[in-house]
């Protein structure tokens, strides 16, 4: 997949160049030159340049996503696309009613032998 980039700008943000120079200063070697490090701060710079357009074609990739869902969402269902429904039956099981049918004739049962 190929993508073209447009460089609006050749200049970074005066934010990122302070968060570069920051994390250049932070990671500064005992004996390292201010050349060093301002050189140090342009590779943290360009990394951090070079992570915001990947996380920018990410959030469009996503967004295009998302907007491709809602419309497929939004688009009415066709009445052949729909399963046919499926016809439930309740079957009862045995012994509940097993039992309540000898309950009644034990107790008949118990009423006829002994009144």
């Amino acid at each position: 997949m190929i993508m073209n980039i447009q460089k609006t700008s050749n200049a970074p943000s005066a934010e990122t160049q302070a968060e570069a120079m920051q994390i250049a200063k932070a990671t500064q070697k005992p004996g390292q030159t201010k050349e060093q490090t301002r050189v140090v701060a342009q590779g943290i710079q360009k990394g951090i340049e070079l992570y915001k357009k990947q996380q920018k074609v990410k959030s469009r990739e996503r967004d295009k996503l998302r907007k491709k869902d809602l419309k497929e969402k939004q688009q009415p269902v066709e009445p052949s696309e729909t399963p046919p429904e499926q016809i439930v039956e309740h079957k009862q099981h045995w012994l509940p009613w097993g039992l309540l049918i000898a309950s009644w004739v034990g107790f008949a049962a118990y009423i006829a032998l002994y009144p």
